[in-house]
């Protein structure tokens, strides 16, 4: 069950079991990182769910903190379904590119195909902060290009407890 609230005509958050949770104890890992999650293909809430569970059991990450989930417009390619999305806080102990292509299985395992840009996906994870490094390369750009001009990923950041 969600706990919906409507901030205007096109912008809703949810507030679900494990989104809008912080973890209280200190991690292991050394990095910590921020990933913002997204899709609008199927059951996207219950997917986030289902990669919450598979992220708790993965003892390469631990999960600091989760926002809300926001449902939002598509920008891009707009002939699509609403998306919805949410930030993940992780702290891990993997290097930048390794923890990317450790992103990239998760999406496939959650049946994500890249059939072109901006289109509809079932799952996308898009790593917005990686402690306070900056890395500018053909694969990977972080801090997550034009991140401040997204309210997919703004106001879910803002939601997240201090």
């Amino acid at each position: 069950m969600y706990l919906k609230c409507k901030l205007n005509e096109s912008l809703t958050t949810f507030r679900g079991l494990h989104f809008g949770y912080k973890k209280s104890k200190k991690s292991s890992h050394r990095y910590k990182v921020t990933v913002g999650i997204g899709g609008n293909v199927g059951d996207v809430k219950r997917r986030f769910e289902h990669l919450f569970v598979h992220l708790k059991k993965d003892k390469r990450v631990e999960i600091l903190q989760t926002a809300l989930i926001l449902k939002n417009p598509p920008f891009g390619f707009i002939d699509q379904d609403d998306f919805f999305n949410s930030i993940i806080v992780l702290q891990i102990s993997m290097q930048p590119m390794k923890f990317l292509d450790y992103l990239m299985r998760l999406e496939k395992r959650f049946a994500r195909r890249r059939s072109f840009a901006n289109a509809p996906r079932t799952l996308d994870l898009d790593i917005i902060f990686f402690d306070k490094r900056v890395v500018k390369s053909d694969k990977l750009t972080i801090p997550h290009a034009n991140w401040s001009q997204r309210q997919s990923v703004l106001i879910p950041l803002a939601g997240l407890k201090k």
